[in-house]
């Protein structure tokens, strides 16, 4: 297969690392700036608990010198995805499926949540034939141009279509991703896997924007770990209300997750001067918790409080 990432930041950088290391398919990146001259120069360096390694994937900043592919793998920030469709078009093949492995709720999720797509231009150039729904799981951090470093001692990214099929094509891109490092999964239930994660960005995200710290830092309080839990009861609540109950025992989860010293890439963004995913991570959440009629006192205080914050720093 040939399968181009689409973005080189931490996940995109890890994610494309491990399939080339998987060597199943022929992997190219679109870069820019200094992660394009690096990854062209060294190639991307994983620094990862399963072993450092090296690879030296195909890197371009323009599609149009990569041409159309077997897959496109999607890891920009949200807010950055109309740029993304305007320069896609190059690798889109008649059949070539495209994979958004984002944060928070997708730009597919629903026609009216357009705040997450304006003005259409990811449904209409991309479209949702095409589109595979991606959720990644990797504590991951750049450390200098071409270089990640993992602090997570499993990884995997889950691919569901949208009508939650077991599709021949999301069965591929998972088998040509798995692999000791990382795991490929192919799922049936996308939109609960969403779910899954975004609890924890819930939970994690708007609490560490306040504090600037990491998350194992953060939650040392056991005041500010007890208004964790009950923004992951909100959440909860509201994944339920939508059709799309947490399986397993959300709190051990996330009580594995902040014991990562990591900081969550809202705030990784925030530090770094770029454009947070505010919408797709914490005000959608917080408009369809509305529109299904469940009440989040926690979660709406402190993503006002982290929302005034952050347009502050």
């Amino acid at each position: 297969m040939k399968i181009t990432v689409f973005g080189t930041g931490a996940i995109g950088s890890h994610v494309a690392a491990r399939l080339a290391q998987a060597g199943r398919a022929e992997v190219s990146v679109i870069a820019r700036g200094p992660q394009l001259d690096a990854i062209r120069a060294r190639g991307i360096t994983v620094q990862a608990p399963d072993g450092d390694f090296q690879v030296r994937p195909r890197a371009e900043q323009d599609a149009a010198a990569l041409g159309p592919q077997d897959a496109v793998i999607v890891t920009v920030k949200a807010p950055a995805l109309t740029s993304v469709a305007e320069a896609i078009t190059p690798l889109l093949g008649p059949e070539t499926p495209v994979v958004f492995v984002i944060n928070g709720i997708p730009w597919w999720w629903g026609e009216n949540l357009t705040t997450l797509d304006p003005g259409g231009v990811v449904r209409g150039r991309v479209g949702l034939r095409r589109t595979i729904g991606g959720v990644v799981w990797s504590a991951c951090t750049v450390t200098e141009p071409g270089v990640v470093k993992v602090q997570s001692a499993t990884s995997r990214v889950i691919f569901g279509e949208l009508d939650n099929s077991l599709s021949p094509r999301i069965q591929a891109i998972a088998a040509a991703l798995d692999g000791p490092g990382m795991g490929g999964v192919a799922t049936t239930d996308i939109r609960t896997a969403i779910w899954t994660k975004l609890l924890n960005n819930l939970t994690n995200g708007p609490i560490c924007l306040l504090t600037r710290r990491d998350m194992t830092t953060t939650f040392t309080d056991p005041a500010i770990l007890a208004a964790a839990k009950a923004v992951m009861h909100e959440g909860l609540a509201i994944a339920a209300a939508l059709g799309h109950a947490v399986p397993g025992d959300p709190e051990a989860q996330i009580l594995r997750s902040i014991g990562i010293a990591h900081k969550p890439s809202i705030l990784q963004d925030l530090e770094a001067g770029r454009t947070l995913e505010f919408e797709a991570l914490l005000s959608v959440p917080l408009q369809l918790a509305r529109e299904a009629g469940v009440a989040t006192p926690m979660l709406e205080l402190l993503v006002a409080l982290a929302r005034q914050g952050s347009f502050a720093a």
